[in-house]
């Protein structure tokens, strides 16, 4: 398994669209095939950064996924939307792989 995190530049006037575009994220990438975790908007601190994070089995599962999501059409609209409102000023995306697990194991060097 492995976590992509997708960190978001956005237009702090246009806060509200980028909340609109994670609720339709929020239906269609657990529909299409990730485990959702969260779209996180500017609360305190920083008003631009955004993250929106999902698990997914592999990179192969997320090619695959990445099909499926372009031809949804939730996920045809959203993309519309973002490149019409242009909300998103630069987005960044990183997969991580968890190594800390089981998080209560003691593990002794």
């Amino acid at each position: 398994m492995i976590t992509c995190f997708i960190r978001y530049e956005i237009d702090p006037f246009k806060k509200d669209a980028f909340a609109g575009y994670a609720r339709n994220w929020g239906q269609a990438i657990p529909r299409n095939g990730a485990d959702l975790i969260g779209y996180f908007a500017p609360h305190e601190g920083s008003a631009t950064t955004a993250y929106g994070v999902y698990h997914i089995e592999s990179l192969a599962a997320y090619e695959a996924y990445r099909a499926r999501l372009a031809a949804d059409p939730i996920g045809r609209e959203n993309y519309e939307f973002a490149r019409r409102e242009r909300f998103i000023l630069k987005e960044d995306r990183i997969f991580l792989k968890n190594v800390s697990l089981p998080h209560a194991a003691k593990v002794l060097p």
